[in-house]
């Protein structure tokens, strides 16, 4: 009887696709901590993981793991070569939040451009009208540089041409015929098009590449009065030069669902900033968001120990290879 442990709650529907295997044992954790992760990581087999680091020191306490699936397609919190070394595969949810995601980038497009926050705090204290200090943008017509142009990055970019935005891509990994293909404007040299846009927004992965990527050389080389946009990852930002650009107008706005250290337990100097909007990494936690990344985790281990799963799912392909 494989026994899954889900290192916090799942949503409904996922639970219910789990509970309906005869032959499991599911355990749900409404705290991690390791007193509530020491007895049932002793047998699990599986394990469904939203924020929990998975390491050297996690792995430890697994003896009989086989498969961690992340509830998600970000895994920088996750120690793949450890897994891979003991034989584990590493699951992600690749298309789940993809639509989540992307419109929670617009949503904060939106709302920098036309001031939101700024004009619903004015109303709320009766100051009526529009305001020459609060200045607003149409999203029609302006540019927007895309750096990533994954399922995500993808989706964004259509959803930008569909507001009557030009759209320019950056993507080293992407073939610029592809792009080209698809309706946009590839940009090969990256401050070439941070020079360019109105608003730049972040749709690739953390590693040791991207980490810190969009640091002060970068912002300089954002147009004047631009916007950063950033629902991917906290660590591809240094965000005491994206703090120093927004305090000298350099940068206009800024929106920001994901933090260098989450979660967020100490008043970092941006959340003061009156030029930033702000959510706590929640681009993805829709409701249909939420059923559809608990319900592909789901599918994972279960065809997983079927000896049906998916390798476009898989991380570690090789633990694949080493299995066949």
């Amino acid at each position: 009887m494989p026994h899954i442990v889900c290192l916090r709650p799942l949503h409904p529907d996922a639970m219910a696709r789990l509970h309906a295997e005869p032959d499991f044992k599911v355990t749900m954790l409404t705290e991690v901590n390791a007193d509530t992760l020491r007895e049932p990581m002793q047998t699990a087999e599986a394990i469904i993981v939203r924020a929990t680091p998975i390491n050297r020191d996690f792995l430890a306490n697994a003896p009989m793991l086989s498969i961690c699936a992340r509830h998600g397609v970000g895994y920088d919190a996750v120690d793949v070569k450890a897994l891979t070394e003991r034989g584990i595969r590493l699951t992600v949810t690749p298309d789940a939040n993809a639509l989540s995601v992307a419109e929670h980038a617009m949503m904060l497009m939106l709302s920098t451009s036309r001031r939101t926050l700024d004009y619903d705090k004015n109303l709320r204290a009766l100051d009526w009208g529009s305001k020459p200090s609060l200045k607003t943008w149409d999203l029609s017509g302006r540019k927007v540089l895309i750096i990533g142009f994954g399922r995500i990055g993808g989706r964004v970019a259509r959803l930008c041409a569909a507001f009557g935005m030009e759209v320019l891509v950056h993507d080293p990994y992407i073939p610029q015929n592809t792009i080209r293909g698809a309706g946009f404007r590839p940009v090969k040299v990256l401050h070439e098009g941070l020079a360019e846009a109105d608003i730049v927004t972040t749709h690739c992965p953390s590693n040791e590449e991207t980490r810190g990527m969009v640091n002060g050389t970068f912002l300089a080389a954002m147009k004047p009065g631009g916007t950063y946009i950033n629902t991917a990852r906290g660590t591809l930002v240094d965000e005491a030069a994206l703090t120093a650009a927004l305090k000298t107008g350099h940068l206009a706005t800024a929106g920001l669902d994901v933090f260098w250290e989450e979660p967020v337990t100490t008043r970092l100097p941006l959340l003061d900033l009156p030029n930033v909007v702000v959510s706590p990494h929640s681009a993805a936690a829709t409701e249909q968001g939420m059923r559809r990344m608990g319900l592909s985790c789901a599918e994972s281990i279960i065809s997983h120990f079927k000896g049906q799963l998916d390798p476009d799912v898989v991380i570690n392909k090789e633990v694949l290879r080493g299995n066949a």
